[in-house]
């Protein structure tokens, strides 16, 4: 397992949700490319935010998983969110979905590029060396 470390200076707030920034001690990097809400077939999936914002996670987590990683692992996430997308039912995704693994966030409001898309996730994640 890699250790990442969490920056969270006290003159700056605090959340539980995310650090303000990341250290990975590792040698190893996976970058892995934004992932809307669709399923296998690259459909978009019906729903509103909440739904595509859970479904985007899990795709997310695939792409760690195949790689030999977990959320433990993700140094930054960027979800890029619509413009017109609920916030709340998004944030309310992320804590089900994710679970309890604080990263370095960055959330940018954008007109989404696919047509029905509310959400785009990007992730950085620190691997092991290999030996």
């Amino acid at each position: 397992m890699n250790t990442i470390t969490h920056v969270n200076p006290n003159e700056l707030h605090s959340n539980p949700v995310f650090s303000q920034g990341t250290i990975t001690e590792t040698g190893r990097t996976l970058y892995v490319g934004g992932q809307n809400g669709t399923d296998s077939t690259g459909s978009i999936i019906a729903g509103g935010a909440g739904e595509q914002t859970a479904q985007a996670l899990r795709n997310v987590l695939a792409v760690l998983a195949d790689a030999g990683a977990s959320q433990q692992d993700v140094a930054k996430l960027t979800v890029y969110l619509a413009v017109d997308a609920d916030f709340n039912a998004a944030f309310g995704a992320v804590a089900q979905v994710w679970g309890p693994y604080p990263t370095a966030v960055t959330v940018l409001r954008i007109n989404p590029a696919k047509e029905g898309a509310l959400i785009e996730i990007e992730a950085v994640a620190a691997l092991p060396t290999k030996g």
